[in-house]
């Protein structure tokens, strides 16, 4: 949420408490570690801001704007861009078709805000083979979204 705008409708409070109730009834799950945990509660945010954006844009079919993220890289490598949640799940998506490790990747550093490290170490590969598929994920889908506001 760091990275959301300042007028963003979703609190932090609310996205935390929310994903707490969605971890909560998650009996089944064996937490092995920190990263572990970070994965899961990443792709929980992913779909709670995802949920939210659909619940707004159907409020703003009229024209408005649908909630934004930003999508960029903590290490500096590339530029940052702001892009509508739903057009980056929907291009995730569509990614995840061509390389789901990739896709594992992009959620884990923008929805669960995971490392490089940490990434890796629940992925089970190593943290060059994050960094590449994070290269090629964050390229990928800034070409896919270009294209889709340009359309």
């Amino acid at each position: 949420m760091r990275r959301e705008r300042a007028d963003h409708t979703l609190q932090p409070t609310e996205l935390v408490h929310n994903v707490w109730l969605k971890l909560i009834d998650q009996s089944r799950v064996m937490w092995t570690d920190r990263a572990h945990f970070l994965n899961i509660a990443g792709r929980a945010m992913r779909q709670i801001l995802v949920d939210h954006a659909r619940r707004r844009g159907a409020g703003k079919r009229l024209g408005g704007a649908g909630e934004r993220i930003t999508f960029n890289d903590e290490a500096g490598h590339g530029a940052a861009a702001t892009f509508e949640v739903l057009a980056l799940h929907e291009a995730l998506e569509r990614f995840a078709q061509l390389d789901p490790r990739g896709a594992q990747v992009v959620e884990a550093r923008v929805f669960g805000g995971m490392s490089v490290q940490e990434v890796a170490h629940v992925l089970k590969v190593s943290t060059r083979t994050v960094e590449l598929d994070w290269t090629v994920a964050r390229r990928w889908l800034a070409r896919e979204l270009k294209e889709t506001r340009e359309s």
